[in-house]
């Protein structure tokens, strides 16, 4: 078993050494509270054992363990591929597949020849009104699509008219300085442009860099209808609308002659490009192509995803415990009662009806009394009648 830490492992030792004192410490010691049982005692142990396994997996996954084994063989291409890629307003003709502009099908071409030649070193060259190495001889293969992916055509106010030639001197010291330098790495070249003329001086030639060249391809890119260019500004994604001529849009029209003469003078290939075909691309100079030096690479087994399922499970455990416990606390705060009278409105109810019967008692008293006294009084009145009818004949009787 072999180890490949993402830290230095005695940096790895001091980040977890305290972490784990502490897990230990706690295991061995307990709760610290006395008042606790034995059973919660022995959970408490339990969990901080849980914890401790966690910090080892954790301290095992970042060393990242594996098992050596295994064989494979890669076949790597010795060769030197330089790309020269047109970047003057015609790239960006509207022509190709359904209107896009030509740069996307020079992207593409592209990036089926890095995947072609795998190992190889590129190097891009860009030409307008002057011819550019933006990317030297790299293996970074990265590197080179994303300057393809960033990659824009002159401002259309700057342009004074272009060669298609303009890049060959620059072509021929790159080519050169790579032979130089890897005289045992064979070179290609391709070059990728619509062949549009737009000087009165006829185009440089690209003689100089045909005995540096091995193999290679011109890709032309257009049609003979020709397509809109749109304006090209400094900024990025401003939208000026397309470039005019006469009053109307301007058209870019491909001139397969002057490829066909670039072609010639390179010694390769040229051929029409269009969007519903695959590029035609040589094979690599049988000499450059050959399988890696000691004939394998070994290969590791990772064996770090082992921890990472144990990390997974102990986390679940945690998690629902914490659940658990969020649950406890939310039925302890929950009222038992749902309904329950408030003692305030209870009292003010009772002092209401205190208050209602006390005034109504006097009320119903006092007309109790009335009925009461009338009948007396009624009484009364009449014995008095009574008495005085008994004395007038009393004493009418006694004076007869």
């Amino acid at each position: 078993m072999i180890f490949q830490p993402v830290l230095h492992p005695l940096l790895l030792a001091l980040l977890f050494a305290p972490m784990f004192g502490l897990a230990v410490w706690l295991i061995v010691r307990g709760p610290s509270t006395s008042s606790g049982s034995s059973q919660s005692k022995t959970t408490a142990r339990v969990l901080w054992a849980l914890r401790l396994l966690l910090l080892i997996a954790c301290f095992a996954m970042l060393l990242r363990p594996g098992i050596p084994g295994g064989a494979t063989q890669t076949l790597a291409t010795d060769t030197d591929v330089v790309l020269v890629v047109d970047t003057t307003a015609s790239i960006v003709a509207e022509d190709w597949a359904d209107g896009q502009p030509r740069l996307d099908g020079v992207r593409a071409d592209v990036q089926e020849i890095v995947e072609e030649y795998p190992g190889a070193r590129f190097a891009l060259i860009t030409s307008d009104a002057a011819a550019e190495l933006r990317m030297p001889l790299t293996t970074d293969t990265t590197a080179l699509i994303g300057s393809l992916e960033v990659l824009r055509p002159e401002v259309t106010s700057q342009s004074r008219g272009s060669s298609i030639g303009i890049a060959a001197p620059l072509l021929a010291e790159t080519l050169e300085s790579a032979a130089e330098s890897s005289p045992d790495r064979s070179r290609m070249v391709f070059y990728f442009g619509d062949g549009e003329q737009t000087v009165d001086t006829p185009p440089e030639p690209f003689t100089a860099s045909a005995e540096y060249t091995d193999a290679g391809g011109v890709f032309g890119y257009g049609t003979t209808e020709g397509g809109p260019m749109r304006i090209t500004g400094g900024g990025i994604g401003e939208d000026e609308g397309y470039i005019e001529y006469q009053g109307a849009d301007a058209l870019s029209v491909i001139d397969e002659q002057n490829l066909g003469t670039i072609a010639e003078q390179l010694g390769v290939e040229y051929q029409h490009r269009t969007a519903d075909a695959e590029p035609a691309l040589p094979d690599a100079p049988s000499t450059t192509t050959s399988y890696a030096e000691s004939g394998e690479v070994g290969n590791v087994t990772e064996l770090y995803w082992i921890a990472a399922l144990v990390i997974v499970a102990l986390l679940g455990v945690e998690l629902f415990r914490a659940a658990l416990l969020i649950a406890r606390l939310r039925q302890l705060r929950a009222p038992r009662n749902p309904v329950v009278a408030s003692p305030v409105v209870e009292r003010v109810s009772s002092r209401s009806a205190r208050s209602m019967t006390g005034a109504a008692a006097p009320v119903v008293e006092r007309g109790a009394k009335r009925r009461d006294e009338t009948p007396a009084t009624t009484s009364t009145g009449a014995r008095d009648v009574s008495s005085r009818s008994a004395r007038s004949t009393t004493g009418d009787g006694g004076g007869s």
